[in-house]
């Protein structure tokens, strides 16, 4: 699971929660007419993920799905038998392709018989990643994560737990509907409208109802987390940094501020532009520090203190290692660091563009 290792920017004073209490397992609470909100259990620090129901025309259109295993699968089917009980569900929109979110996917569709919606990047990903599953570790990624600086046992954990990507979700459903930004979608007699983001993944798709005055964020916009942007082996040279920065800054400009943000971690809150810009202002901060500190050269592994407040333990150190990428790529992208790789194949940054290279 990605969303598992977030960086550490808590929210600013400003956001309101309206909702004393969550959803217990099983439950729902109603935040807007017909709209529910649901937990679906995760463990480790998330410990669940949000999960949305809005009442349809025949029924329900669910929104994310949870992780895969045996206590998800029960927590749905207690919501089936409880708050959702009476009405099949008609179709299941997935924000991205990560397993807390399209985990559930297709076993909820084949119970239903219903559509999966879908951005079509985030399905055809999902798709390439779980054809992984079981397959021996690539020798690009070796030598990609050999390059951050890790050492022969990272490595070697690396290659064990190659290809586990697909054990976290059901097999998906072998035929999805396209999302495109822009978008809208009558969910239950309200026009929602898709609103695409990237970064964290490369088509993140949220869902904006002007009407009820809601916006489902996803992973796009948390309360208080950011979320995990990395550089990945499959796109090496990739700048999602960019991409993540460029799409808050889109959305603070066409979502308004009154909506009532419904995000996949922690709770239901009011604030969105004021989170965005302290996002931003996070990542800003962390891009200077950054920079400050390759003013001698230094490995991706070696500037986890000036972007991480946690030990980076053997669990996180693939995410913190593409979080570490993702900003010093931002940095060379800009112009404002640059990159070389020794003997060994382990790649080097240090402050400065390419006239700071060649003195």
């Amino acid at each position: 699971m990605r969303d598992g290792f977030q960086s550490d920017a808590a929210g600013p004073s400003g956001l309101t929660y309206p909702f004393a209490q969550g959803p217990k397992d099983g439950e729902a609470v109603e935040i807007a007419p017909g709209v529910l909100w649901m937990r679906m259990p995760l463990g480790g620090s998330l410990a669940f993920i949000n999960v949305w129901a809005v009442r349809d025309e025949g029924g329900w259109t669910l929104i994310d799905t949870g992780l895969q295993g045996p206590q998800t699968t029960e927590s749905w089917r207690r919501v089936f038998a409880g708050p959702l009980a009476g009405a099949p569900v008609r179709r299941v929109i997935v924000t991205h392709m990560h397993p807390d979110h399209i985990g559930m996917a297709g076993w909820i569709t084949r119970k239903f018989h219903c559509r999966l919606w879908i951005t079509r990047t985030e399905y055809m990903m999902c798709r390439m990643l779980a054809g992984d599953t079981g397959r021996e570790a690539p020798e690009d990624g070796v030598e990609f994560y050999r390059a951050a600086g890790w050492d022969q046992d990272a490595l070697d954990t690396y290659s064990a737990k190659f290809g586990g990507f697909g054990r976290a979700l059901h097999a998906l459903p072998d035929s999805f509907r396209r999302l495109t930004d822009g978008q809208k979608i009558t969910i239950g007699g309200h026009e929602w409208r898709v609103v695409v983001g990237a970064g964290h993944t490369p088509e993140h798709a949220c869902l904006h109802c002007p009407e009820l005055k809601l916006f489902i964020s996803g992973d796009q916009v948390l309360p208080r987390i950011t979320t995990n942007v990395s550089v990945f082996p499959t796109e090496p040279d990739g700048n999602p940094l960019d991409d993540w920065l460029t799409s808050l800054a889109r959305i603070r400009s066409i979502v308004p501020d009154d909506v009532l943000v419904l995000p996949a971690h922690n709770d239901p809150f009011r604030g969105l532009h004021a989170r965005i810009d302290e996002i931003i202002r996070f990542h800003q901060d962390s891009l200077a520090r950054l920079e400050r500190l390759i003013a001698q050269p230094k490995r991706a592994v070696d500037v986890f203190g000036a972007l991480f407040k946690r030990q980076i333990t053997p669990e996180v150190l693939s995410m913190a290692t593409g979080e570490s990428l993702a900003h010093l790529h931002w940095l060379m992208a800009h112009g404002r660091a640059n990159r070389e790789r020794d003997a060994q194949g382990v790649d080097w940054y240090r402050a400065g563009g390419p006239a700071a290279q060649a003195a």
